[in-house]
């Protein structure tokens, strides 16, 4: 398969990193929402609840999906590849953890929230299931933010180096150290 060029190569990096923007500012916007809005009235409460869930679904979903068809392309079409780096792997697995996660956990309990204020209004806060779905999107969507931030950095300071590196370093020192006992 043919590599992509330089120029090709960043603008698809490019891409990478908006799709990586929009999914951490989508994703940054429901935590300070969360933590900060203190709404005083049933109709405040379903209009927060409603922004979350807009933010959710045209922010997030889309910056996380671009991110992830960006990346695949990114390992598919550069030198990188898809398993040759460990900080590629890691960023994999935490990606689809993420996005994952966020499917089948956070967006479930924002669209609870949300349908619940909707009906409930003001009595959504004597809703046991809306304070669970509130107090645990308040968590897990810091703790899920947190852990966006974190995968940014591991792409700017890509830890870890190569694959098999460490191992190979570990053989080679081995083999000569068994060389030495047998002369």
């Amino acid at each position: 398969m043919k590599k992509l060029s330089l120029k090709g190569k960043n603008t698809l990096k490019g891409l990478h990193l908006f799709f990586t923007c929009i999914w951490v500012g989508g994703a940054t916007s429901l935590v300070l929402l969360n933590f900060l809005s203190h709404p005083a009235t049933g109709d405040e409460i379903y209009a927060t609840n409603a922004a979350i869930k807009l933010i959710d679904d045209f922010v997030i979903i889309p910056g996380a999906l671009g991110s992830l068809f960006t990346g695949l392309l990114l390992c598919w079409l550069t030198h990188w590849g898809f398993f040759k780096f460990n900080w590629i792997n890691v960023k994999w697995a935490v990606t689809i953890l993420q996005i994952l996660f966020g499917t089948f956990v956070l967006g479930p309990w924002v669209n609870g929230m949300e349908a619940l204020s909707e009906v409930k209004r003001f009595l959504v806060l004597q809703d046991a299931t809306y304070l669970h779905y509130k107090q645990m999107n308040l968590y897990f969507g810091l703790l899920q933010t947190l852990v966006l931030i974190l995968v940014v950095f591991i792409s700017v300071f890509k830890p870890w180096g190569k694959r098999g590196k460490e191992n190979g370093k570990k053989m080679a020192a081995a083999n000569t150290q068994t060389s030495i006992y047998e002369k």
